[in-house]
């Protein structure tokens, strides 16, 4: 199908899901939004050990600061610091980081940016009871997901990357 034809469909379906609504009835799906939906698993986790190691170096430049404040230097450079610290604290433990198993490839964020693994590229898949990896094929580097430094849910992850391993023709490890 043409781009342009998804792109009419895509609208037309928008428009006859607006009436609908107004009307009360169930909305339709496009075809592709919905399948894509429906392919993909994403496990969720918490990051709590790197924000509460920024929380502990803010309190600490926030103490040495107060008893550095009795002398009157770089009053306002350190609570900014500090404050900085807090926020960026803040910041990466309300952003979750995931795994999205699709059909054929999964993806998570790593270093800021949406990183994406086709399945053709895993050499294989390492599954213990406390962590998930998947390893690269011909580099030594790999994806680690783990229950202590992140919060995942590795039985259900290992679960699922398992039938994602027997689908694309991945080994399993198991530890």
């Amino acid at each position: 199908m043409a781009r342009s034809w998804e792109r009419m469909v895509q609208r037309n379906t928008q428009q006859v899901n607006k009436q609908r609504k107004k009307q009360g009835k169930e909305t339709i799906y496009a075809s592709k939004s919905a399948s894509a939906a429906k392919d993909s698993d994403i496990f969720k986790g918490r990051n709590i050990v790197f924000p509460l190691v920024l929380l502990l170096l803010g309190i600490m430049f926030w103490v040495v600061g107060s008893v550095d404040e009795a002398q009157g230097s770089g009053i306002l450079a350190n609570w900014l610091g500090v404050v900085l610290y807090f926020l960026l604290a803040a910041l990466l433990f309300f952003r979750r980081p995931y795994l999205k198993v699709e059909r054929a490839r999964v993806s998570t964020i790593k270093y800021n940016r949406e990183r994406w693994l086709q399945a053709s590229e895993i050499e294989k898949i390492i599954v213990s009871r406390s962590m998930v990896s998947l390893k690269y094929k011909g580099k030594r580097k790999q994806w680690v997901f783990s229950r202590f430094l992140n919060r995942y849910n590795t039985a259900a992850m290992g679960e699922r990357l398992t039938e994602f391993a027997k689908a694309n023709n991945i080994e399993v490890v198991y530890e």
